[in-house]
């Protein structure tokens, strides 16, 4: 597909943030909502459920979706041969899940959740249709269709799932706003794209892909077997609740975090796989990435863990307030993740998936290790491990980005320190003025305004080199229009 400039990888990476803090903004603010109506131990019965859809839609996957970017030359037959695959691992998925509901229901003493489970694993088969044309989009750098393709559905499974939670439905508000979200945005992609697979089965091709996807779709079991562990293991150690307030203590930092790096990593993965072959243009495309990644997050992250109180009581009611805690030990582990995300893409994108599984291996190694400790303590523990590995797996994530692209460990470091320096001073700014005397609402506020002026005038009197990234990126956006 040849070079892409810098200015088209920025811009494409604006309109998926706009996308993603589009859709998941509205879904978010509709979680807020759902919070405050319903009981804290519905989103720990949610939580157990999807500990096992996410992994079963990792196996839909399988890891072809990123072999299809990955690959320079792929095809439609490439293309039809992935998705033949995952609808038959979905429709298979879907079925393991409606027939061990009841056994899971009883496992887990969630009474009366069989048939909410079995209506949740619809999205295993949805996933299938919606996972190709993501990787249409995604490898033709057409991320200008995620925004105006995925609001609709998102805006009337809100109103649906809000209006089931008032109306006395319970934990069914939340699968149906999550399956009717899942169904329309498939559908709305489907229309938009005007990609429809050629539905030929070639064997050759599907192992070729397959051959790199499968070390992916490992390193992606090892990883969300993990983190879904973590949740299944808080559950059954501690209570509901305590899962409850664990879960909504991730959903507001990981809210911001994710989106963001789920919108880094769809633009960066398929520009620095177009230009795999030329590690120079490879260490540009990452400089930026990181740059301007730690540039939007480290602040926002840093922020919202000061006045973390604030928000759970002005967004959240006080019966949240257990979650404090967590929201501020994940803001703080979630503010190193534009690091990993550009570190792990490039390694990605030059076709390096044993390295990536490698890398994954060693860390989750580590990570259960520190897990079982944490399990002996508290449900906050297990939080503080998680940001301990966070911090560990900065070094393992780019160590091997300097003989790829000689992007050296010093030199990631010296080109994000100085924002992290600004967004701890800001920190400290937004900590100084929570300490003024007022109500939680006003002081919130104060607290956002302040924070947000300083470190925007800082950084255009500093002429900080990833806030004209940024700014680059926004001009390059409206000029394409």
């Amino acid at each position: 597909m040849g070079m892409i400039n810098k200015g088209k990888t920025l811009a494409n990476l604006i309109w998926v943030f706009m996308e993603r803090f589009g859709a998941q903004g509205v879904t978010f603010i509709v979680s807020i909502i759902l919070a405050r109506i319903l009981d804290p131990q519905m989103f720990g019965q949610l939580a157990l459920i999807t500990v096992f859809i996410t992994i079963m839609q990792l196996l839909v996957d399988s890891g072809l979706i990123s072999a299809l970017v990955q690959k320079k030359d792929s095809d439609d037959v490439d293309f039809s041969s992935a998705f033949i695959f995952n609808l038959v691992v979905g429709i298979g998925m879907f079925f393991l899940m409606f027939v061990s509901a009841p056994f899971l229901n009883d496992c887990f003493g969630m009474e009366g959740m069989v048939w909410p489970i079995r209506v949740f694993s619809l999205v295993l088969i949805m996933s299938a249709f919606k996972n190709i044309q993501q990787a249409y989009i995604t490898k033709n750098m057409k991320f200008k269709l995620f925004f105006f393709s995925t609001i609709g559905g998102t805006l009337v499974a809100a109103v649906i799932g809000i209006i089931m939670a008032l109306r006395g439905y319970g934990i069914w508000a939340l699968i149906y706003q999550t399956v009717i979200n899942q169904a329309i945005d498939t559908v709305i992609l489907w229309i938009a794209s005007g990609y429809h697979p050629v539905m030929r089965f070639d064997s050759v091709k599907f192992m070729r892909l397959y051959k790199y996807g499968w070390k992916l779709l490992l390193s992606s079991l090892i990883y969300n077997i993990y983190n879904e562990a973590v949740k299944l293991f808080i559950g059954m150690e501690f209570t509901d609740k305590d899962l409850g307030f664990y879960n909504n203590g991730v959903k507001v930092p990981e809210f911001i975090c994710t989106n963001f790096n789920s919108a880094l990593d769809g633009v960066l993965f398929p520009a620095a796989a177009m230009n795999q072959d030329d590690k120079a243009h490879m260490k540009n495309i990452a400089r930026r990435a990181i740059k301007i990644g730690t540039f939007i997050i480290m602040p926002l992250m840093i922020g919202l863990a000061v006045c973390a109180q604030s928000f759970v009581v002005v967004f959240l009611t006080e019966k949240w307030l257990p979650s404090v805690p967590y929201v501020v030990i994940f803001c703080l582990s979630f503010a190193l993740y534009p690091i990993h995300v550009t570190n792990l893409n490039i390694i990605k994108a030059m076709g390096r998936s044993d390295l990536f599984l490698n890398l994954e291996i060693i860390k989750e190694g580590i990570s259960v290790i520190a897990l079982i400790v944490a399990l002996h303590i508290s449900p906050v523990a297990v939080a503080v491990s998680i940001l301990v590995m966070s911090i560990v797996s900065i070094p393992i994530n780019m160590w091997p980005n300097r003989t790829l692209i000689d992007y050296k460990v010093f030199e990631q470091i010296k080109d994000i320190l100085p924002d992290i320096l600004l967004s701890v001073i800001m920190g400290g700014i937004v900590y100084v003025i929570g300490l003024v005397p007022t109500g939680f609402t006003l002081r919130l506020i104060f607290q956002i305004t302040g924070g947000m002026c300083f470190y925007i005038i800082v950084a255009e009197v500093l002429d900080l080199e990833s806030y004209e990234y940024l700014k680059s990126a926004i001009r390059e956006m409206r000029h394409r229009g």
